[in-house]
């Protein structure tokens, strides 16, 4: 039985969508059907409850077709083994199987039958969603178009939401007759409307909307519900409205699914917003954008909107899902601060039960809704790295919680940004200015060493950016190889992790400097991690594709040996080596050249200013390597600190290229000819440190920053506005 405390449950994202013909299953995209280590991992994070899928459309594909529960067999059994109590869902997002439809009675029937198989095959199971969130797939199928049969207007869409709802009811039916304790968690998306004064109206219809599945599985739509006229216009029949009176079957659970994009606000001032988020009802046109993106005058937010769901229906309430496409360590305050809201609800008086970490194994294509699978794959309590789960920030915080030990994580006492004021992208005229408040951080430090070089001052803009907390020093502040000197920062400051972005980076210069290249690159980082290890701090230092060289002619990956050809090369080696020797935890990433929106030296901004200038430039030809956009590189080694990975990882932008071919794209992009671009061979430039021919990188470890063109899109957009520097 589920307990009477604060729970943390998990979910595993698991839809199974139509888009016309096409069926999007996302624990195939996720590898889900064929990974038994997957509950092995669930059950380690301490939860004791989980919505599970045991879906329609995956194990009834063909009417009247023999059932293989072989799956459904293997991971209930592994839940009991661990357990961990299912709450098992029977369609998610779904229209069900392609022999039934929304409009004949056929869903309603083939889910309830369906429903009984299953009850049959798993007595002693004791909770069921049978359909997912009836009144969002009821306006992403039927008002929207978005998914199969496509509808865009209120007729399909209230045959929609009838259908799954009465499916829900008589598929609790059919389950109640094999197990009549069986309890119903029935989830929705918890949202909420806000307008300007003229659009009042609309807002009231929508948040009128917003209550319509809860309120006709449980019986309370009559005719005196203010829907009731409306579901009759839009083509709901009378004898399937009084179906829900005749039949209540209200939840046992209220399960409430809250994004960040559930709460919405509608403003006629269209000029203030951008054009896709025009709309209208016939009557006005309007812009639907994110509540969190405007100021309100109102209250709004999980803590309002969980309240009022418990003052209309009195009924257990738990999160059912908890999720947030960013950063990490938003991803980790998002959850927490719903940790923290659901804790002051219990206390406050609400039965509220549980919140959910939702989408375990990450999930696919919600960047497009579905509707282009596979989409972009999102990470969440754990990440997808070559067909194996690797814990996030995320599986480190919920044990915490569950075991209620504290939460002493620094980037906890950040704000998020759906907090700060950077949140606000609209503001209509008639609003005052806004406030900017200073928050005081009474945290450990994020320690970034180096600030002053390219890669320094990138992090230092990024956890801007991010609202990581840190401190940056550069050389003159403190020199990484006075052991001492280092010894007396780090207790000082007490950062949680040190970023070392310093380093010897002249790689011509190094042959004729190598004691001095050695000292910064080398003994340095030594001495850094070795206190780093004494004081518990985390450390991320990076390394360079030149300690490989070149002779493998294929990608390297992070087990192949080294074998540098040059003096710098040589120091990065020793640099590695000394860093894992002193502490093991380390996190060492290698990379490749370096471009971004920021600097003003890289190989990119010297080929443009060359165009430019019309002046020749020299490029080797035949050289092959892994250009890195450092946006990407900074982002995802932060993350990975975050997750405390450790060991050495390749890090670059997928897709390999040579000098020669990155040039002629540059001076392609900037509708610029290629005849200034001179291709010579590598002995003949005027490198006095040997180099290799080949040092393109890849991860066996799984990590694959966006691709290289869509990295070089992004530059050239955030570079454009940059004259052309000399």
């Amino acid at each position: 039985m589920l307990n009477s405390e604060l729970e943390i449950w998990g979910g595993i994202e698991c839809t199974i969508n139509r888009i016309g013909n096409q069926y999007v299953d996302q624990l195939e995209y996720a590898g889900h059907y064929t990974r038994d280590s997957d509950l092995d991992q669930i059950a380690d994070l301490g939860i004791k409850t989980i919505r599970y899928p045991v879906l329609w459309e995956k194990h009834q594909p063909i009417k009247e077709g023999k059932i293989d529960w072989s799956f459904a067999e293997s991971r209930l059994a592994g839940l009991q083994k661990y357990q961990i109590e299912p709450i098992v869902g029977l369609v998610h997002h779904g229209s069900g199987p392609d022999y039934v439809n929304f409009f004949d009675g056929s869903f309603e029937h083939g889910l309830a039958d369906y429903a009984r198989q299953v009850a049959l095959k798993f007595p002693w199971v004791s909770y069921y969603t049978p359909v997912n969130e009836p009144l969002t797939t009821a306006r992403f199928c039927g008002l929207y178009g978005y998914w199969y049969p496509h509808g865009r207007d209120d007729f399909n869409f209230v045959k929609v939401l009838v259908s799954e709802c009465k499916a829900t009811v008589m598929a609790m039916q059919a389950i109640r007759q094999v197990n009549p304790a069986a309890q119903l968690v029935f989830t929705e998306d918890l949202g909420k409307t806000y307008s300007t004064a003229m659009l009042r109206y609309q807002a009231d219809f929508e948040n009128q909307r917003r209550w319509i599945s809860f309120d006709l599985v449980a019986g309370k739509v009559n005719a005196q519900h203010p829907l009731w006229e409306y579901l009759l216009w839009a083509g709901a029949r009378e004898e399937d409205l009084y179906f829900f009176l005749t039949s209540p079957c209200p939840p046992d659970i209220i399960g409430l699914n809250y994004y960040i994009t559930s709460e919405r606000y509608l403003d006629e001032a269209l000029e203030i917003y951008p054009a896709h988020t025009h709309g209208g009802n016939g009557r006005h046109n309007y812009a639907d954008v994110e509540a969190v993106r405007v100021q309100l005058d109102e209250p709004s937010g999980p803590y309002t909107l969980i309240r009022e769901v418990w003052e209309r229906y009195q009924s257990p309430l738990a999160v059912t899902e908890v999720h947030l496409h960013c950063t990490r360590e938003e991803q980790v305050r998002w959850f927490f601060g719903m940790w923290k809201t659901a804790c002051q609800l219990k206390q406050d008086g609400v039965a509220i039960q549980a919140i959910t970490a939702w989408a375990l194994l990450g999930s696919f294509g919600w960047n497009n809704l579905l509707t282009d699978p596979p989409g972009d794959y999102e990470p969440g309590v754990f990440k997808l790295m070559e067909n194996e789960l690797k814990p996030t920030a995320l599986a480190r915080l919920i044990p915490q919680l569950i075991c209620q030990e504290g939460c002493q994580h620094p980037i906890l006492e950040g704000e998020g940004w759906w907090q700060s004021e950077k949140r606000f992208l609209y503001q209509r005229s008639d609003q005052p200015g806004l406030r900017t408040l200073q928050k005081k951080v009474r945290t450990r430090p994020l320690l970034i060493l180096g600030k002053t070089g390219t890669l320094g001052e990138a992090f230092v803009r990024v956890c801007t950016i991010r609202g990581i907390y840190f401190k940056a020093l550069g050389r003159a502040e403190l020199d990484i190889t006075n052991r001492e000197a280092l010894k007396k920062v780090l207790k000082q400051l007490d950062p949680w992790a040190v970023v070392n972005a310093t380093g010897y980076v002249l790689v011509e210069q190094a042959e004729t400097d190598a004691d001095n290249c050695i000292e910064c690159n080398a003994k340095g980082p030594g001495y850094l991690a070795e206190w780093c290890e004494k004081l518990g701090i985390k450390l991320l230092s990076f390394s360079s594709d030149l300690v490989f060289d070149g002779s493998k002619k294929a990608p390297y990956v992070e087990s192949d040996p080294v074998a540098p050809l040059n003096t710098f090369g040589k120091s990065k080696v020793l640099g590695e080596q000394s860093i894992l020797q002193h502490n093991p935890a380390s996190l060492v990433v290698r990379t490749s050249t370096l471009f971004g929106p920021w600097d003003s030296s890289n190989f990119i901004v010297q080929v443009l200013n060359h165009l430019q200038s019309g002046e020749e430039i020299k490029v080797p030809k035949e050289v092959y390597l892994s250009p890195t956009y450092l946006p990407d590189l900074v982002n995802t080694s932060l993350d990975l600190l975050l997750d405390e990975e450790e060991g050495i990882w390749h890090l670059c932008n997928s897709g390999q290229t040579s000098w020669l071919a990155l040039a002629e794209q540059v001076a392609e992009r900037k509708g610029e000819g290629t005849s200034l671009i001179k291709a010579v061979p590598l002995g003949e430039m005027p490198f006095s440190a040997p180099r290799p021919d080949y040092t393109v990188l890849q991860s066996e470890k799984g990590i694959v920053l966006p691709s290289l063109d869509y990295a070089l899109s992004r530059f050239f957009s955030e570079y454009s506005a940059v004259p052309y520097q000399q």
